[in-house]
């Protein structure tokens, strides 16, 4: 069953370079995990509370055992410091599957 992930960023542009890199080792991941990415939203105006990043993705992976295979992977690990480096804030989280 799809799963729907919603990534919640704030990219530093600053690091160009190490977002290059993050997404020369994540994009591949994604492709062969089967994820796509469906919509991707700037967050422009907080109505209630606070802003928690400047942009939303939201990626739908096959199944979770895809997602698993992305951020379980030796190469996503590799990755995290460069992540670190090219956002300043970083979330994912899965918002819907077969198994809620």
């Amino acid at each position: 069953m799809p799963v729907r992930v919603v990534a919640m960023i704030t990219i530093d542009e600053n690091e160009p370079l190490a977002l290059a890199r993050y997404l020369e080792v994540t994009t591949p991941l994604l492709e062969a995990a089967g994820a796509q990415i469906i919509n991707r939203f700037t967050l422009n105006e907080v109505v209630v509370g606070h802003k928690p990043a400047k942009t939303v993705v939201i990626v739908q992976y096959p199944s979770r055992e895809a997602v698993s295979v992305v951020f379980d992977s030796q190469q996503y690990k590799d990755i995290m410091t460069v992540r670190d480096t090219a956002f300043l804030d970083y979330s994912v989280s899965i918002v819907a599957d077969g198994d809620d």
